[in-house]
């Protein structure tokens, strides 16, 4: 669990704090947000397909997980030295045209390099190990306990470094997240233990990590495809908002409090979705779903409405305790209709569906949505876009979706367990 913190507390600075860094320090167009989080998916992927066909063919899954935190910290710590000038702590008026570009294009490219080396680490040999160190009858705990990992990131980033961001002192901001990460990478080798489970195979790397994209090997396993089919859906729903409610607490409702309000609503959300994971395991992972789905769209219909600190808060809390709950259910299915030996390569496929696909879908939606948005606030004499809270309404339609692949997947489910299936182990 330490690892897995660890690593959700440099997500956290990726996946929001970067969007507010650039929005601060560099361009508010929605559109350099959008396209940012869409190019790093895309490297996370390809390096989370290559990196869990290696880990899964030579069983080392310490090594990456050691080595990568460490280099996964340096290029965290990195953000805060590349920029636009004035990024600082003595951050002043936004850059010229041609220093927001020039800072624009290297931090996207910084952002990639820094998210194939955390999904290499994190998701490609971390997860990966997690399979292979649970079972069926447990996984329902540890995934509801992994989930909230994102949402205590959150809590210890809001908690103790957003007064710097505030300050605008980005670099010791950075500084501090790389260390932690870096520091957990050494610890890592002694935390874990390889479990000496390796893919029995002639074919080569490159063959390995196209393997899962196959059309045969698609049709030979649909319970696992249509489970990250969900995923992809409730990902791409979380991915319409994520990148833009810090901006939107702030800046369109005016919440100053807003860390405050965020600490409390992961805490609930946190200790909510830790009794879900323990309930999953007895009520089943198909059915908690069912019911996490609709409380993630109550959540986000009523994050659409609410305006005032202690309604947000309530729906907040609702939201995020349907998401992460959401995606403890699909996780631990996809772990469950993981094939021996292939845990790495399911991470791939994972990184694909349910982080590529949403991240470079979702941002877009979310980004055409405060296109449209006719609020807007004016600074030094510019009038800048703000989102909207359409971007919630927009992400619970996208919901809708779940619906009709929960019910191929049922229906697969049941075919495999007629047929006595590796499947049918739900």
């Amino acid at each position: 669990m330490i690892v897995g913190f660890a690593g959700q507390l440099a997500w956290t600075v990726e996946n929001m704090y970067l969007n507010v860094f650039v929005y601060d320090t560099l361009s508010t167009d929605p559109a350099v947000i959008a396209t940012m989080v869409a190019l790093s998916a895309i490297a996370a992927t390809i390096a989370t397909l290559v990196a869990g066909a290696w880990s899964d063919r030579t069983g080392r899954r310490r090594a990456l997980i050691a080595g990568g935190y460490i280099a996964w910290g340096i290029s965290t710590a990195a953000f805060g030295f590349v920029g636009a000038p004035g990024a600082g702590a003595e951050a002043g008026p936004p850059p010229a045209a041609a220093a927001a570009i020039g800072g624009v294009i290297a931090i996207i490219l910084l952002d990639c390099l820094m998210s194939a080396i955390g999904s290499s680490a994190n998701d490609a040999a971390f997860m990966a190990w997690v399979t292979d160190s649970t079972t069926p009858a447990n996984r329902g705990r540890v995934d509801g306990a992994l989930a909230v990992m994102p949402l205590l990131g959150m809590l210890v980033v809001f908690g103790a470094l957003d007064g710097l961001t505030r300050a605008g002192d980005w670099r010791l901001f950075f500084g501090i997240v790389g260390i932690v990460t870096t520091l957990t990478g050494v610890l890592s080798w002694f935390l874990v233990r390889d479990r000496g489970i390796r893919t029995s195979t002639a074919e080569g790397l490159l063959a390995a990590t196209v393997r899962g994209l196959r059309p045969s090997v698609v049709r030979s396993q649909p319970v696992l495809y249509l489970t990250l089919a969900i995923w992809a859906v409730v990902g791409i729903s979380s991915q319409v908002f994520l990148p833009y409610v810090i901006i939107y607490l702030e800046r369109t409702l005016r919440i100053e409090s807003y860390a405050l309000l965020l600490g409390v609503v992961l805490l609930l959300a946190s200790g909510l979705s830790v009794l879900a994971g323990r309930l999953m395991d007895r009520i089943g992972k198909p059915r908690m779903l069912a019911i996490a789905v609709p409380v993630f769209a109550a959540g986000l219909l009523g994050m659409s409405v609410v305006r005032e600190f202690l309604p947000v808060t309530i729906a907040a809390t609702v939201m995020m305790t349907g998401m992460m709950t959401s995606i403890a259910a699909v996780s631990a299915l996809s772990r469950d209709a993981t094939p021996a030996g292939r845990a790495g390569g399911v991470q791939g496929l994972r990184m694909l569906l349910a982080v590529m696909v949403p991240m470079v879908v979702g941002p877009f939606i979310g980004a055409a949505v405060i296109a449209g948005n006719p609020e807007h606030y004016v600074d030094l004499g510019q009038t800048l876009p703000v989102p909207g809270p359409g971007i919630f309404l927009a992400a619970a339609l996208v919901l809708v979706l779940v619906a009709p692949f929960a019910w191929l997947r049922a229906r697969a489910a049941r075919t495999a367990d007629a047929g006595g299936g590796r499947e049918a182990r739900r």
